[in-house]
């Protein structure tokens, strides 16, 4: 490995690892599992949080010791990422989070310099965006919105890297990719980028079945404000998963295969599983590979 520069230079290029416990439910179709927790931050959002943060420092909008701070709403990860990022280039950073965003979260955050600013819990993720929308009209001396479900920089980044990793990995084989609807960056910016490779990659979107689920970070869609980076072309198909799936599947992640894997993680999988089961039944095989957005040690309680 070079000497970096700076940590930024780490993010991406992560494993791309087999799931072979899952494959033997699926013969002759590969399930591969692109494990996102070893970026720096330990999240998939280190990659969109590094994008929206590199354009809004070259336009001169941030500025290492500057007085305005970058701020979004997060249910954590791309939190955590903005406050890591931002400590290492001298940025402030304020975020939006509901208040019953994990502890190690916001432990995290708070630990990197940022500033908490805490929502209704019960509006979960929603909320957080209307107080963060609210705060940056109310303050534009203070905050500079970085609106991460709006900005064209958070697909960007997965087009430009996640996309680029996978085509390279697989040595263009892949054939589906599975990963969850959070804030939508994921799966528009690296379906864009596969469709530009090979326009017959099946790109899956998995969305929990229930307003009230428990899949932290993920989206049901119908009942949430809807990114407006969200195309619903950016994806061919879409797989409800349950909170129990996701959650079953984390903890076979981690039993079988040795990945702590979060909940979201576990429902990207699930999603993977489906769709592996799909083609082996058909005879057509296949390479599909999902992402594991984050670890379990995310969701954490904190210690007694």
């Amino acid at each position: 490995m070079p000497i970096l520069t700076a940590l930024s230079e780490a993010v991406g290029h992560t494993p791309l690892v087999r799931l072979r416990s899952l494959e033997a439910e699926a013969p002759g179709v590969q399930i591969l599992a692109k494990v996102d927790w070893f970026n720096p931050g330990g999240s998939v959002k280190d990659r969109a949080a590094l994008g929206i943060v590199q354009e809004l420092v070259a336009r001169g909008i941030l500025t290492r010791g500057g007085t305005r701070a970058l701020l979004d709403s997060t249910s954590g990860n791309t939190g955590v990422a903005y406050a890591w990022i931002g400590a290492s280039l001298g940025l402030k950073v304020a975020l939006v989070m509901p208040e019953n965003v994990s502890a190690a979260r916001k432990q995290l955050a708070a630990r990197f310099g940022a500033e908490i600013i805490f929502s209704d819990a019960q509006e979960q993720s929603d909320g957080a965006i209307r107080l963060a929308r609210k705060l940056s009209k109310e303050q534009p001396d203070r905050y500079v919105y970085a609106d991460q479900y709006s900005n064209l920089n958070n697909p960007g980044a997965h087009e430009k890297t996640t996309a680029e990793e996978l085509w390279a990995e697989t040595g263009g084989a892949l054939t589906h990719f599975v990963a969850g609807l959070g804030t939508t960056g994921t799966v528009m910016g690296t379906g864009r980028g596969l469709k530009g490779k090979n326009p017959g990659i099946t790109i899956i979107a998995v969305e929990p079945d229930d307003p009230f689920h428990a899949l932290e970070g993920l989206k049901h869609l119908p009942s949430s404000i809807v990114p407006p980076i969200y195309r619903e072309s950016g994806h061919d198909r879409k797989l409800l998963v349950s909170t129990d799936d996701g959650w079953d599947m984390a903890d076979r992640l981690i039993r079988d295969e040795g990945l702590l894997a979060g909940h979201s993680a576990g429902a990207a999988a699930m999603g993977a599983l489906r769709i592996a089961k799909e083609l082996s039944s058909s005879g057509t095989g296949g390479c599909v590979a999902c992402l594991l957005p984050d670890r379990a040690d995310r969701y954490l309680p904190p210690p007694p």
